[in-house]
């Protein structure tokens, strides 16, 4: 009786003789030469093939498994019934088969085991669809092997559905970081859950200047500023690309005189009214000032200060009103508040106003009512897959909404 889970028959006990040297011979024909057999001969004898294998043990299954690996023009259907066997009958193709298509990996890959997945995972050449293929099934281990595959291609997409994974697997993220493909969009985002070894790592590589893009856009301001600012997407994107990082705007409306008052007055204990003063004048949203304040690492803190020209005290002053421990039991710095000083003194000015505006763009400026409520919904569905901003403040934020 046939396994209603599997195209194979239970063999019988002792398979005769002259079934070995019929699959063998047949498995023959099928890699004859184009100049020694036609298509529709070898498609024949394919069928023919198919039929035995199945009543085959899994031994002789594996052994014409092996024999087809180099076949350069392998029938369909023959391919896909030993791709879809037991790991020891497919590994002889999945590690040995050069010519394998994307549609029998494909196949395969939703039709077979977790280990015929990480063996696809690993082979040579990996592109970008059956990357995405096997990033949608949402496996750590498949996906750990996929991004240790230097030869492995990942698109855009795929990219950014292995960062949304690395929230609950940060073991992923070293390997993503390792990763051409990865973007500044990607990282900057990932930044929120990754530890301090990898926001090192991501400050390192992609806190970039946007200088080449101030000298291109120079002339622009003016003409903004001559149309009185009135197009909202001109506005948002100069304001990434602007040199200065405080809004001079808002010390008029601020019960402080500056954006170093604000942090003084924070010394004592920060307050939702304080921060979110403090968000106003760095010419920052309030709630990229919430998401900066609650981190629970501090490195943003530090992005803040050095981005808004603070000097290190004020580092130190936002800590102690976070009520953040600031030494340790010997009196010396915290491990915390010394790790956090160490990437203000590491990051230069322009660079850190790169992440910060970056922050502020993607958590704030796509922000409209039905996202926030595809945010709280958690409805990825609702997002545009075309925005950067919306992707990145739906990472981001979700979990923040269910606090």
């Amino acid at each position: 009786m046939t396994d209603p889970i599997s195209p194979f028959a239970k063999p019988i006990a002792v398979p005769p003789k002259s079934r070995a040297a019929l699959l063998k011979r047949l498995a023959d024909v099928v890699c004859l030469p184009a100049s020694r057999i036609n298509a529709f001969e070898r498609a024949m004898c394919a069928d023919l093939l198919v039929e035995m294998l199945r009543e085959a043990v899994v031994e002789e299954r594996e052994k014409v498994a092996r024999r087809l690996a180099n076949l350069s023009d392998m029938p369909g259907s023959l391919v896909r019934l030993l791709l879809r066997d037991e790991v020891m009958v497919a590994r002889a193709l999945l590690e040995n088969s050069p010519n394998l298509s994307d549609a029998d990996l494909i196949d395969c890959l939703y039709h077979a085991s977790q280990e015929h997945r990480r063996l696809i995972a690993i082979r040579r050449g990996v592109g970008e669809v059956v990357a995405d293929a096997l990033v949608d099934m949402g496996e750590t281990s498949v996906v750990e092997a996929l991004l240790r595959n230097e030869l492995a291609r990942f698109s855009h997409q795929g990219v950014e559905n292995v960062v949304a994974m690395t929230r609950d697997n940060p073991g992923l993220i070293p390997l993503l970081l390792k990763r051409a493909e990865l973007r500044p969009s990607h990282a900057y985002v990932m930044f929120w859950w990754a530890d301090a070894d990898a926001r090192r790592t991501i400050l390192q590589r992609f806190a970039v200047s946007r200088e080449i893009l101030q000298e291109a856009v120079g002339d622009v301001f003016a003409v903004a500023s001559e149309e009185g600012w009135q197009d909202p997407l001109s506005r948002k994107a100069l304001q990434f690309i602007e040199r200065r990082q405080r809004n001079r705007a808002a010390i008029a409306k601020s019960p402080f005189d500056s954006l170093e008052d604000a942090v003084a007055a924070a010394q004592s204990g920060l307050t939702r009214e304080t921060a979110e003063e403090i968000s106003y004048l760095a010419g920052l949203k309030p709630m990229t000032g919430a998401k900066i304040f609650t981190d629970q690492g501090g490195e943003p803190i530090a992005i803040l200060c050095k981005a808004t020209g603070l000097p290190r005290a004020a580092v130190r002053a936002l800590w102690r009103g976070l009520r953040r421990p600031e030494t340790d039991a010997e009196g010396a710095l915290s491990p915390g508040l010394e790790r956090v000083l160490g990437v203000f003194d590491a990051i230069a000015v322009d660079r850190a106003q790169t992440v910060l505006r970056y922050w502020n763009w993607s958590l704030s400026s796509a922000l409209t009512p039905a996202l926030l409520k595809a945010i709280r919904d958690g409805d990825t569905d609702a997002i545009d897959e075309y925005s950067v901003p919306q992707r990145a403040a739906m990472l981001a934020l979700s979990r923040d909404f269910g606090r």
